[in-house]
């Protein structure tokens, strides 16, 4: 029996000034946005679920990252603070020292506003990241769950895995339009056309109709928080499957909206 055996990795803690090279919009309802400079010389990302602590422009148009002391972050007085924001590193090319980051658009807050209007030569803040969790390489089964917000995560996933996995994505979305091309031939798109996603239920009911694949299978879920625990508690209850072959995460909250 394999043994299933995850790693976490620590990283130095790095913060970098990126700046903006290119800009392509993926779909309606993506960004994609590539940041170069020396300052990501060294950059490091172990895992497809990794994130970025990204600084964006206050109100004046600065960027104003804290400051890290004996007691922990802090600002410098008197300055407005940037809003910050987690983000995936979707691709990095150390060749050409450029990273990848893909935003979505949902029309409102300080991260989707920036990425909707950005440019080349624009200015963001950095961080991180601090750690990767690697999923263990040995699981018979991979089975990959998330709405748009982790479309990014998925795609880079679906790139690094050996061509030999198997793996089952399943990917909700706001309309057709905001399919894109992936590295895998096992992607069912689900989408909402108008639903709210916080209250969707195409994740739960395509999970919940999916044959259980044979073999010990890994479980990655990132959606909206409420639907990623509810999804956890169903693989556990119903499928009996092991804590340790799933990894469900929060990616945005309803609550916070």
């Amino acid at each position: 029996m394999s043994s299933h055996t995850h790693r976490k990795l620590r990283h130095d803690l790095v913060k970098r000034m990126l700046q903006v090279t290119r800009v392509q919009r993926l779909s309606p309802h993506m960004q994609r946005v590539t940041f170069g400079g020396d300052e990501l010389r060294g950059f490091v990302s172990a895992a497809p679920d990794d994130h970025v602590k990204l600084f964006f422009p206050n109100s004046q148009g600065d960027i104003v990252p804290p400051v890290m002391g004996p007691n922990g972050p802090s600002y410098p007085p008197g300055r407005e603070y940037s809003p910050m924001r987690d983000y995936t590193p979707r691709r990095f090319d150390a060749a050409r020292n450029e990273l990848t980051v893909d935003f979505v658009l949902h029309g409102d807050g300080p991260a989707s506003a920036w990425a909707e209007q950005a440019v080349a030569g624009q200015q963001l803040g950095a961080g991180g990241p601090r750690g990767s969790f690697v999923v263990a390489d040995d699981f018979e089964h991979y089975v990959l769950i998330g709405d748009e917000t982790a479309l990014p995560a998925i795609g880079r996933w679906l790139e690094e895995m050996p061509a030999s996995a198997r793996v089952h994505a399943l990917i909700e979305i706001p309309e057709a339009a905001d399919r894109q091309p992936l590295a895998s031939p096992n992607v069912r798109w689900l989408e909402r056309n108008g639903r709210p996603g916080a209250s969707s239920q195409l994740l739960e009911q395509a999970l919940q109709q999916m044959a259980i694949p044979a073999g010990d299978s890994f479980y990655w879920i990132a959606t909206e928080s409420r639907r990623a625990r509810a999804i956890r508690q169903w693989l556990d209850e119903h499928r009996q499957v092991p804590k340790e072959w799933i990894r469900a995460t929060g990616y945005w909250s309803a609550a916070a909206e």
